[in-house]
């Protein structure tokens, strides 16, 4: 039987308003990419005044998990360069996306 970690999205307490409008907005700020704006915010207010110390930075394995195969992999540059230009572009799109009313 697996475990539960996580809590419920209807235990949160009925300060902060209906647990559904949490989710919502939550989803919302997801979606939109708010907390990606924010930490790109801290990081850049971080670097603005010198003050990022890297040995606090952390990565929970149990979110980036990358299959065995991939440990030691070697791609061609030319590909790299491809899969990088790709990326760009994808951004891009949703970047335009975004600013289409």
């Amino acid at each position: 039987m697996a475990r539960r970690l996580a809590s419920r999205w209807s235990v949160l307490t009925g300060h902060y308003g209906s647990w559904s409008t949490i989710y919502d907005r939550f989803r919302m700020w997801a979606r939109d990419e708010v907390f990606q704006a924010l930490m790109d915010a801290m990081i850049a207010e971080g670097a603005a005044r010198d003050d990022i110390d890297l040995s606090l930075v952390s990565v929970d394995s149990t979110v980036a998990r990358a299959h065995h195969h991939a440990a030691g992999m070697v791609v061609d540059p030319e590909l790299l360069e491809d899969l990088e230009k790709a990326v760009a572009e994808e951004k891009g799109l949703r970047q335009r996306n975004k600013a289409t009313p």
